[in-house]
């Protein structure tokens, strides 16, 4: 079975709890992702995905919105050694699309539904190919 680490993101997009929410979705615009990790140093905080944001420009934001009015606190985690059979029942019992993934208090890397299929369809090959 796969593991996670093989198959995670290790190029990571990561804001403060303070920062402005427009101004975070146009650096998730601009890095072409889908979630954000929100640090305090080096702890994890939580996780700004873009639902959040969607449920924000939903409700109405305001420049002084921040990424902590909107974030999910404490987000699941999981091990890079875990496998990604393990990821995705989380992720699909959990209802959500992005697993931070952590050694010790260290987020190594992010692994996302999209990884997933990644592993499902490795090996197979668009149809008439």
């Amino acid at each position: 079975m796969p593991v996670a680490r093989n198959h995670m993101s290790r190029d990571l997009l990561t804001v403060a709890a303070g920062d402005r929410l427009r101004e975070v979705a146009q650096r998730m615009c601009d890095r072409d992702v889908g979630a954000v990790l929100v640090m305090d140093g080096d702890a994890l905080t939580g996780i700004l995905t873009e639902r959040d944001v969607l449920r924000a420009v939903a409700a109405g934001i305001e420049d002084d919105t921040v990424v902590s009015d909107w974030m999910t606190r404490d987000p699941e985690t999981m091990s890079p050694d875990d496998t990604t059979q393990h990821a995705a029942v989380l992720m699909i019992h959990g209802g959500f699309r992005h697993m931070p993934l952590v050694e010790g208090d260290d987020v190594v890397g992010m692994l996302s539904i999209r990884d997933l299929m990644r592993v499902v369809l490795d090996n197979a090959a668009p149809r008439g190919v």
